[in-house]
């Protein structure tokens, strides 16, 4: 971080440097982001800090969890804990001792993607106490820190900062960490996670279990709802997408659709069968299509990918990612004329629905719980349409794109308002 360097007033003059108007204490102009090792999670602190203008003045952290064995039957457990039970396992059994230090600066790889969206090519474990002592130390030169977190495992992390520093941080939480909200100065989550609180939701709980539900009460004013998952995939990146990927995807037959395939979930279960019907449907539209590209994501299990290669993999007018080859993910969204999406995947979705372009969805009849009132609230928008293998794809539609993440960074500069900050990134 650069030194701020205070100006002097020259002699005789009436108006005000700018930095005088509100002061570096009231400014933000840098970010942390924490993020859980998942790019779902981690791409909406990315996107948030983008929509802010903080990206080239952030500093990445990744909570770590072990993995391998026995560890992936304690993932229940709070970081701290499951990483000391690692040690102990480790230590009693005479496995090599981990490479990483509790809370210390071990650099771990970033994912290339990630890595690109930021700038960093690796980030540090977090330590809530180091974060909230650098915010604090550097407070008079640097002005107040931004902490932005998503996901369960960055939850004490960031509202120990909060607790560790609250006069010189502003904390962001995304996704609904449960309880005790009041920990974080802003916390963003979509609106199915007060299923649980709607009547049908109640209906779908036992009584023993909803103590354990997310949330346990309405949302408070400093809760931020969206309707999808923030994201990176805003207007600048589209056009940068647009142009890096116009070589590859311009000259493509029109219309182009786009197809991502995710996994099953807990709460939207599928298999070979939902594969089967999707091939079909593909099958059905191909002749309204100029070209068709599928991409498969790192959850998709091995029999789904069968059928769609077994299928599709000679066809002259269709492409599948291989997975080896650069992600062409942001050049669909920029290229895209039309995207089937399987209805696992609420960041898919989401990103899709950004770009007001026709999304249809395959599978949401098979979500459940709080995803089946996510599927529910895209349809009543006009923003999804349900896959039926009988559309015309020549046949475009439109709708007001979903904008959650802009929105979001709306409502983070008004909370920094009221509170006599401001952001003004360098």
């Amino acid at each position: 971080m650069r030194t701020i360097k205070l100006p002097e007033p020259p002699f005789g003059s009436v108006g005000t440097p700018e930095i005088f108007e509100a002061g570096v204490y009231c400014v933000i102009r840098r970010a942390i982001i924490i993020g859980n090792g998942f790019a779902g999670a981690e791409n909406q602190c990315i996107g948030l800090v983008r929509a802010l203008g903080l990206a080239k003045q952030s500093s990445f952290y990744r909570v770590i969890r072990p993995r391998g064995g026995i560890n992936e039957w304690l993932l229940w457990l709070p970081v701290s804990l499951h990483k000391r039970v690692d040690y102990i396992i480790k230590w009693v059994f005479g496995h090599p001792l981990h490479q990483r230090t509790f809370g210390g600066q071990k650099l771990v790889p970033l994912p290339a993607e990630n890595g690109r969206s930021v700038g960093l090519s690796s980030v540090l474990e977090p330590d809530s106490k180091h974060i909230a002592t650098l915010a604090h130390e550097t407070f008079d030169k640097e002005g107040p820190l931004l902490v932005v977190a998503s996901g369960r495992d960055t939850i004490s992390l960031a509202s120990s900062i909060k607790r560790f520093a609250p006069q010189n941080v502003f904390v962001v939480q995304i996704q609904h960490p449960r309880t005790h909200l009041n920990r974080f100065d802003l916390v963003v989550t979509p609106k199915h996670d007060y299923y649980p609180l709607t009547p049908q939701g109640q209906q779908e709980t036992s009584q023993f279990l909803r103590r354990w539900i997310t949330p346990r009460e309405p949302p408070e004013r400093h809760v931020v709802l969206t309707t999808g998952a923030l994201h990176q995939a805003d207007a600048t990146a589209l056009r940068v997408a647009a142009t890096t990927w116009h070589d590859e995807l311009a000259p493509l037959p029109k219309p182009l659709l786009v197809v991502n395939i995710g996994g099953p979930t807990r709460h939207c279960r599928y298999g070979a069968d939902l594969a089967k019907q999707l091939a079909f449907s593909l099958q059905c539209v191909l002749a309204s299509c100029g070209s068709l590209r599928i991409s498969f994501s790192r959850r998709t299990p091995r029999k789904v990918t069968n059928i769609i290669l077994k299928e599709f993999s000679h066809h002259p007018k269709v492409y599948i990612w291989d997975g080896e080859d650069p992600n062409p993910h942001m050049g669909h969204l920029a290229w895209a004329d039309a995207f089937v999406i399987t209805a696992d995947s609420v960041s898919m979705l989401s990103e899709a629905c950004s770009t007001g372009k026709p999304v249809y969805v395959i599978g949401a009849e098979r979500c459940t719980w709080k995803f089946k009132a996510f599927h529910k609230a895209l349809q009543d928008r006009g923003v999804v349409r349900p896959f039926k293998g009988k559309e015309d794809m020549s046949e475009s539609w439109s709708y007001p794109p979903l904008n959650d993440t802009a929105e979001a960074a709306a409502r983070v500069r008004l909370a920094l308002a009221e509170r006599g900050w401001t952001l003004r990134p360098s």
